[in-house]
């Protein structure tokens, strides 16, 4: 369909697939942390159960290119987002319950709570990447990095209100009130989506149906019918994709690796106590908010939106990130509080910035290149990032014990772990202006097409 027939969504729509995404969020926070540290304090079971649960649940996200491949072939993103909401308010609520009878019967609780959060992962792949195909096609190119910030400080809220609402409701704490806001929170996530997605994507007209044959002739009954594994082939050729997946997996790698060792950091460096290191990461995440917010006014704003102008962006974030990690490094032997924690901000904002820049990228680039194919490669890139974040923690924490041993000091074993990320962010920077390079901007002209 020519650009001409592509009808863009308008503010309140975006607005609404980011209840969407809000909906998502709301039922992974209950999983990935409360439920966590009911399993690790009230239940006192080893922190490697929970940690490989959430594993579990990245991993099993490497089927987000079949559940892409899948959106492709319907045409339609509302039923795979409609479908993996259900499958994870299921395992949202599976794992609940799981966790209460981890109380009783130790094997039978893990045995329930590996399907729960296999659950999870599914329900996540296919309304995840389901939600951003649809951004992808229907946003405007220069209002890509604005919808993004959009979508992902609707799924901040989601995460920050359910915890927030379901720690009140928890109090006292009882394994039934669990499982009594679990599975509120699921069903209200489901309510939400379905309400939110309604109509977002008109039923095919016969006109329209009159112009896809048509589409579907010009391309070739091969290219129509491919399985998913020519899909997947024929997507992973294009040098862009392979560029652009290894630049998601480094620079969320170097994005993720921090999160669990920045806060001990600050402990064995300055001294901080718990509540000055929650303030701390408090002031991180109002740095993400500022740099997210900012790109998303200054892109919005601009005259023009070509292929460049986000990757110029993700590439700055990019090193301004490597800068901000090396003060990091540097902030140890300067030994001053003010400096750490302006650095700590500054950190923030680029690492808002750049993940924004990158996922407007990303929406931009789906549907560049072989046609009919943006589902699989939102899903290649979904798988990507979430095997980054899955071994971001594990990576970060390995390291620095390990860095520990060897240099006998945990302040420059940090330091050494934050020096490596900020070479990640130096080689997602390279690997960015690689993928943007990869073909001449008139040629990708040709594939700015609406669908």
């Amino acid at each position: 369909m020519s650009n001409s027939e592509t009808t863009y969504l308008t503010w309140p729509q975006i607005a609404r697939l980011g209840l969407v995404q809000a909906s998502l969020g709301s039922i992974v926070v209950l999983t990935t942390s409360l439920l966590n540290r009911v399993m690790v304090v009230e239940l006192a079971l080893p922190a490697i159960l929970p940690g490989a649960l959430v594993a579990l649940h990245y991993f099993i996200q490497l089927i987000r290119p079949r559940m892409g491949f899948g959106s492709d072939q319907t045409r339609r993103a509302s039923p795979w987002i409609r479908g993996g909401i259900l499958v994870l308010a299921s395992g949202g609520v599976l794992a609940a319950a799981s966790t209460v009878l981890l109380d009783t019967s130790i094997g039978l609780g893990i045995a329930l709570a590996t399907v729960a959060f296999l659950m999870i992962g599914i329900g996540v792949s296919s309304s995840g990447t389901a939600l951003l195909v649809l951004l992808a096609k229907r946003v405007e190119p220069k209002k890509k990095a604005a919808a993004a910030t959009c979508v992902w400080l609707m799924m901040i809220f989601g995460f920050a209100f359910t915890a927030s609402v379901s720690g009140k409701f928890l109090t006292p704490f009882t394994f039934e009130r669990l499982l009594i806001i679990s599975s509120t929170v699921s069903l209200i996530a489901v309510v939400v989506t379905f309400l939110a997605i309604w109509g977002m994507e008109s039923p095919v007209s016969k006109a329209q149906n009159a112009i896809r044959n048509a589409d579907e002739a010009e391309l070739g009954t091969a290219s129509a019918k491919a399985s998913f594994r020519e899909a997947f082939t024929e997507v992973w050729k294009e040098s862009r994709v392979r560029s652009f997946t290894w630049f998601v997996f480094v620079s969320m790698l170097a994005y993720s690796s921090q999160d669990l060792i920045l806060e001990p950091f600050a402990a064995v460096a300055f001294g901080f106590s718990p509540a000055e290191t929650t303030t701390l990461s408090g002031l991180q995440n109002g740095g993400v908010l500022v740099g997210m917010l900012a790109l998303a006014f200054i892109t919005s704003k601009a005259k023009s939106q070509s292929l460049t102008t986000l990757s110029n962006w993700t590439i700055g974030g990019c090193l301004a990130s490597a800068l901000a990690m090396l003060g990091l490094v540097l902030s140890g032997p300067i030994a001053n509080v003010l400096f750490f924690k302006i650095t700590v901000f500054l950190l923030g904002i680029f690492n808002g910035a750049f993940s924004i820049a990158a996922i407007g990228s990303m929406m931009q680039f789906a549907s560049v290149g072989s046609a009919r194919r943006e589902g699989v490669r939102m899903g290649i890139w979904g798988a990507s990032q979430a095997m980054a974040f899955g071994l971001g923690g594990i990576i970060g924490t390995g390291l620095s014990d390990i860095a520990r041993i060897v240099l006998g000091d945990p302040a420059s074993a940090y330091a050494f772990v934050f020096f490596l990320e900020g070479v990640l962010f130096v080689m997602a920077a390279y690997l960015s202006f690689q993928t943007r390079v990869q073909k001449p901007a008139n040629e990708l002209s040709k594939h700015l097409v609406g669908v």
